[in-house]
């Protein structure tokens, strides 16, 4: 396995990643960044878990972002899970992080309601849809394969406090299963968030906001774009990258 360590741009944080399988993108950092905006994310006593963390992407950008005392990955490929435990260490975050290798729906139940913010990343083409890739590792981060959608909404619902939110990226296309999900599971929709390519496209990323036992209010927040009409990255892009252009 031939490792590349790449600079995040977040505060000196610098990750390794297999070329060959799986890497973050701009998905991540936006996840990241929506979730930092909770009041909670500003509280030294707060704690956080991501579920489907891959190599630790999300976790380390937070550790960055917010003052959450202790930030969790969930992480079920044993591979992605080395690595996250590789990068907890070269970043010297190995008291304020914490990986752990299991299935999202065999956690402990130590972990029950323990949340103050859930996040996740999760596959976004259903089971029985989309091409495989011929990489596993790369299949199952991107297919429900070891867990679908309802399962990363209902273990986020176990694993929060009352009133606890839940940030997840998705794709536009499963909003309505988004919906119906975090619904049933009583994580109660509050603020989406659709992001785009360019201004005016069709957007491709959905941000969503789910409070625990929240009352039932919906916030649309103002669209997203990446990039500007002439190809440059757009402003509010730069500041959530905190103007680094290693998009």
């Amino acid at each position: 396995m031939e490792l590349r360590l790449d600079d995040t741009g977040f505060g000196g944080i610098h990750i390794y990643q297999n070329p060959q399988e799986f890497c973050y993108g701009v998905d991540a950092v936006l996840l990241a960044d929506f979730a930092s905006g909770s009041p909670a994310a500003r509280r030294e006593k707060s704690r956080i878990i991501d579920l489907g963390t891959g190599t630790g992407i999300v976790p380390l950008i937070l550790s960055h972002k917010t003052k959450a005392g202790k930030i969790y990955g969930v992480e079920v490929q044993e591979a992605s899970w080395q690595l996250a435990e590789k990068n907890r260490e070269y970043n010297n975050l190995t008291d304020r992080l914490e990986f752990i290798k299991s299935d999202i729906k065999k956690l402990d139940e130590v972990h029950r309601e323990g949340f103050d913010i859930v996040t996740s990343n999760p596959p976004y083409t259903a089971g029985n849809c989309g091409i495989e890739s011929a990489n596993r590792a790369k299949m199952i981060a991107r297919h429900e394969t070891t867990a679908d959608l309802d399962d990363f909404i209902a273990r986020a619902a176990w694993l929060l406090k009352d009133k606890g939110e839940f940030y997840m990226v998705h794709r536009p296309g499963r909003l309505i299963d988004i919906c119906e999900s975090c619904r049933k599971h009583r994580l109660e929709p509050k603020e989406l968030r659709f992001v785009s390519g360019k201004p005016m496209e069709k957007p491709n990323i959905l941000l969503v906001h789910c409070v625990k036992n929240g009352n039932r209010q919906l916030r649309l927040l103002e669209p997203l774009a990446v990039r500007n009409e002439n190809g440059e990255y757009t402003e509010e892009i730069c500041e959530i990258y905190e103007k680094n252009f290693g998009i």
